[in-house]
């Protein structure tokens, strides 16, 4: 990424300047027009320290957006014009990078540029989603009551990450932890019960698959780590292809246990996103697609287009979502409810809130089942190759 100073022409003619963040000149013409200007010139911005293109940029949290947009409604509810709100926040706000970003984008609208024309200019900041809601709240003059819907999900979303990772963590940790054992005692350990056995011995078989995995690891190291890591490599670039994605979201969706915790998290980070956006009055199918794409998870992102591509055709909302078969029967339900009482997002708000409360209920049960679980599983490792190891001993005393 790299900073770039512009000079441009807005929609009433007059001539504006301003800074962006860019992969490129390219992204950067591409940028401006979304915002509505006509670039006349673009410089990128040298760094001036000679550690410069190594500079720290902190990455802007889910929280970090939070309390920015319940800030700025709180500053618009007072009176404060726009301007004068970013150009403050710029200076309040703990994290760099957004501060940073909104100094460039107060200085955006000072040039004409509309508050959220000007947020385009840092998709890695703000989201297509936000950027499309705060657009949807200046046109609709709610630009106050649309940022403390934004907040209310984004602290909704983090409170949802956490609790994934919090089920996520502790197996994961336990399971490295039990990788980094096994390999020790691959290592270290095998070769000392070895010098202990008689060449002419009969191992047991399980012995022998062990003493086997230990000379491999020993003398092919640097064939089986360099092998590791490319077969790691080739799942994740698989894993973020489109066929690639596909497949593991829907693998996702069928896991034992997990499954469900995902099912659940992906239904009320949909429920959330689309309650929002129909309040902030952005279009069904806009919010359709846009709340499928919240999510991240393949699988509903197609149903949610499809089901778009129907409601053009006169399709009511609940019938080709209740018809993919990826949402539960309550969420269409729900839908299905709300159209009939002109009121979907109240009806999409009680789905996120069960489903937010289900995940969190989830992720508590699942982190103490997974303790003793895990547990078993490295004592299951370990004491089976220790078992191994010390069979031969067992077979010469029982035959003493």
């Amino acid at each position: 990424m790299g900073s770039y100073q512009y000079e441009a022409i807005n929609k009433s003619g007059e001539e504006v300047t301003g800074r962006i963040e860019a992969e490129g000149q390219d992204k950067v013409i591409e940028r401006l027009r979304g915002m509505g200007l006509m670039p006349m010139e673009i410089k990128e911005v040298k760094e001036s320290s000679l550690f410069g293109s190594f500079k720290f940029s902190p990455k802007v949290k889910l929280g970090d957006l939070s309390l920015f947009s319940r800030q700025m409604a709180a500053m618009i509810n007072s009176g404060i014009p726009l301007t004068r709100a970013l150009h403050t926040l710029s200076k309040q706000v703990t994290n760099k990078s957004l501060g940073s970003a909104l100094a460039e984008i107060a200085r955006n609208v000072e040039g004409g540029v509309s508050f959220s024309e000007a947020l385009k200019g840092y998709p890695n900041i703000f989201t297509e989603l936000y950027v499309n809601m705060v657009s949807a709240g200046e046109a609709g003059g709610a630009l106050e009551a649309t940022l403390n819907r934004l907040s209310t999900q984004l602290q909704k979303d983090k409170e949802l990450r956490d609790n994934i990772k919090s089920a996520s963590f502790y197996p994961l940790a336990v399971m490295a932890f039990a990788v980094i054992i096994l390999f020790a005692m691959l290592f270290f350990l095998v070769p000392i019960f070895v010098g202990f056995f008689p060449d002419d011995a009969e191992l047991p078989g399980p012995t022998r698959v062990i003493i086997a995995a230990s000379d491999g690891l020993q003398n092919y190291w640097y064939i089986i780590f360099p092998l590791l890591a490319l077969i790691v490599f080739a799942v994740r670039f698989y894993a973020k292809s489109d066929p690639g994605k596909r497949k593991l979201d829907r693998i996702k969706l069928r896991l034992p246990v997990f499954g469900e915790l995902i099912q659940k998290t992906v239904v009320a980070s949909f429920a959330r996103t689309f309650s929002t956006m129909m309040a902030t009055g952005v279009p069904v199918v806009a919010a359709l697609e846009a709340s499928g794409n919240a999510t991240g998870n393949s699988v509903v992102i197609e149903a949610t287009k499809i089901a778009g591509e129907k409601i053009q055709e006169g399709s009511t909302v609940s019938t080709p979502l209740e018809e993919s078969g990826v949402f539960p029967p309550m969420v269409t339900h729900m839908i299905s409810v709300g159209e009939e009482t002109g009121d979907i997002p109240d009806m999409m708000d009680k789905v996120a809130d069960f489903f937010e409360e289900e995940v969190a209920t989830m992720t508590k049960g699942l982190t103490s089942l997974i303790e003793p679980l895990m547990l078993v599983v490295i004592g299951v490792l370990v004491g089976g190759m220790l078992i191994a190891l010390y069979l031969p001993i067992f077979t010469v005393i029982t035959q003493i």
